[in-house]
């Protein structure tokens, strides 16, 4: 009888052990697992906001009436891009620059006075440099993250305004 009973509590202690790798097992996966979806969430989140800051830039230019409308000047202490339009025979102004760690989007009369305070908080952004030479708008551009982005548009009037 204390055979069988010695062999009986080895069984148990087996199974036991046995459940307890399978536990630890589980719970590695979990971990790995958790990690590697936090890495890939993280990597996908700075992805959105490199694309997300240069393509909204882009797509304004490309919203612009014409090549005309489109100019580069300075406003506070960096880069602006200027896009003038004609609203019930006044002219107003959409600024879009950086300032205060963020890009940043101002329209106002053409005639007025405005510091770069007063426009709207976009996406954030460090750093705006722009540069408009016979009809090439060079973008570069840091974004909250600390990474480097460019882009390269051509102006070119149309039917369809700006490519």
């Amino acid at each position: 009888m204390t055979r069988s009973r010695t062999k009986h509590q080895i069984d148990s202690l087996l199974t036991l052990l046995l459940f307890g790798v399978f536990a630890v097992c589980i719970l590695s996966v979990l971990l790995t697992g958790a990690k590697v979806y936090r890495n890939l969430t993280q990597r996908d989140r700075e992805a959105y906001d490199r694309r997300t800051c240069i393509q909204y830039i882009a797509t304004k230019v490309r919203q612009a009436e014409n090549a005309q409308s489109v100019h580069v000047e300075q406003f506070g202490d960096g880069d602006a891009l200027a896009f003038s339009q004609e609203l019930d025979g006044d002219v107003y102004l959409t600024w879009i620059y950086c300032y205060d760690g963020w890009l940043r989007e101002l329209f106002c009369y053409s005639g007025g006075e405005f510091s770069p305070a007063d426009g709207e908080l976009v996406l954030e952004a460090e750093r705006l440099e722009l540069d408009l030479t016979d009809g090439l708008l060079s973008i570069e551009m840091t974004d909250g993250n600390g990474s480097d982005v460019s882009l390269l548009l051509s102006l070119r009037d149309g039917e369809g305004g700006l490519l």
